[in-house]
């Protein structure tokens, strides 16, 4: 089997530069500024960021978008720009919240939000209709918000490492999809 068949009279530098536009992972802004409409997958991670890149904005077709081990501290409202994103990782930061504009990635399959200091989840997390997987684990959060219920393609809600009641792990057990795994710690002894 010839990939690359007689019928058709693709050089191999238009197949390179196919299989570079979807494949290929960026690994610093001014690279992927030298083709913004190309960029479907970019890699920050383990790069010292203090912030959010507004330049990544830029990139409109971006799918995968890794800022995970830096040091962020807060999402730009803006990143609900991003409508093409599929996996966001963003884990091994300093977030403490998210902006409500999260909500608007609506493609969004995958969201590591691991590692990170999040006391809260805003509600527009539920609009989230794609997300199979989301992860939580070692955070600061009090609960989950409701509208979690409406992650309908849920497959994975990982809380591990966060200290839930016996009251808080029932609610949220109650709330989430039955397709759903939920991992927790044991629960703690505390008060809701």
């Amino acid at each position: 089997f010839c990939l690359l068949s007689p019928v058709f009279s693709t050089s191999a530098q238009e197949t390179h530069a196919v299989f570079r536009d979807s494949a290929y992972v960026y690994r610093s802004i001014r690279e992927a500024k030298e083709n913004p409409d190309q960029v479907f997958r970019l890699n920050l991670s383990k790069t010292k960021l203090d912030s959010f890149p507004a330049e990544i904005l830029l990139f409109k077709n971006l799918r995968e978008l890794d800022l995970s081990k830096n040091r962020l501290h807060s999402l730009p409202p803006e990143i609900g720009q991003l409508t093409q994103l599929k996996r966001l990782n963003l884990a091994n930061n300093k977030l403490d919240s998210l902006p409500e504009e999260i909500g608007n990635l609506i493609k969004l399959e995958y969201l590591g939000l691991n590692r990170s200091v999040l006391e809260s989840l805003p509600a527009s997390i539920g609009k989230l209709q794609s997300l199979e997987v989301l992860e939580l684990w070692d955070n600061e959060l009090a609960d989950v918000p409701d509208e979690i219920a409406n992650l309908t393609n849920l497959k994975v809600l990982e809380l591990r490492g966060i200290l839930f009641s016996d009251e808080q792990q029932a609610r949220i057990d109650s709330v989430v999809v039955k397709t759903a795994k939920i991992y927790m710690s044991p629960s703690c002894a505390c008060k809701n």
